[in-house]
């Protein structure tokens, strides 16, 4: 390596480096080599600017197209087909886990904003009900498997049996597909949420909260959970951390 030699008289100040009428030389350049007008006065957010002054509309690409986009209100959705609606469909149920009515619903939902092929003339829709079908025989829609999944995601996240049944039922699925908590799940669940929540014995004095009023706050925040009131009262009431851990490991359960 050959030594390299500063001159220290060649440097010299920032301000003399920088000059004003320098600043902003790229938007400058870049404006007038693309023919963009300038912004106009008090708008300073360049992708506002182009969305909101029209400037997309006047800049044109090398061939001469118009890059300005549409709104939504102004797209052109073509009709659905039977295989167009199937088609999208398969793209649900691959993306979101759902149920069978969930589906149903997603279908008539998708006609209602699409319209159908042929309808206006006078074409049947679509059979959302005989797509339905085929999906829950080929396993692709499995109302049981989606109560169990979406049961225990409701328990990990510390919500009580009831809770579970309010969403399963928001979702369409019927009693016979439903899995019972037992009561060491729904114990277990309570003590998740008191954790997370801080309820009871696991505030910040380790020891439940002298007022009754904030007791009776967190006892009413468990019940919303959809666990039941002695469950509520158990946990908010333990002494301490470990009894609370002692309540929520006896259970009668045979598992």
């Amino acid at each position: 390596m050959f030594p390299v030699q500063l001159n220290i008289g060649c440097l010299r100040p920032l301000s003399q480096l920088i000059r004003p009428e320098t600043i902003g030389w790229k938007k400058t350049f870049g404006n007038r080599l693309f023919n963009i007008p300038s912004a106009p006065d008090g708008v300073s957010n360049v992708t506002r600017l182009w969305q909101d002054y029209g400037i997309m509309d006047e800049a044109k690409g090398s061939g001469g197209r118009d890059y300005a986009r549409k709104p939504r209100s102004a797209r052109v959705r073509k009709p659905l087909s039977a295989a167009d609606l199937e088609e999208m469909a398969l793209a649900y149920v691959a993306r979101l886990a759902t149920s069978a009515q969930g589906l149903s619903r997603y279908c008539h939902r998708k006609l209602r904003e699409r319209g159908w092929a042929g309808a206006e003339e006078g074409a049947a829709p679509p059979d959302i009900d005989a797509l339905v079908a085929r999906f829950v025989a080929n396993r692709y829609v499995d109302d049981r498997e989606f109560a169990r999944a979406r049961t225990g995601s409701l328990l990990r996240r510390g919500y009580g049996a009831r809770r579970v049944e309010q969403a399963l039922g928001a979702a369409g699925v019927a009693d016979e597909n439903r899995i019972a908590v037992p009561e060491g799940e729904a114990r277990r669940a309570a003590l998740q949420l008191a954790r997370k929540r801080r309820f009871g014995p696991f505030g910040p004095d380790g020891c439940p909260p002298e007022d009754r009023a904030v007791r009776e706050k967190q006892v009413a925040a468990m019940l919303r959970a959809g666990h039941t009131l002695d469950a509520a009262r158990a946990l908010v009431e333990a002494g301490d951390p470990e009894s609370a851990l002692a309540w929520a490991d006896s259970t009668n359960d045979e598992d």
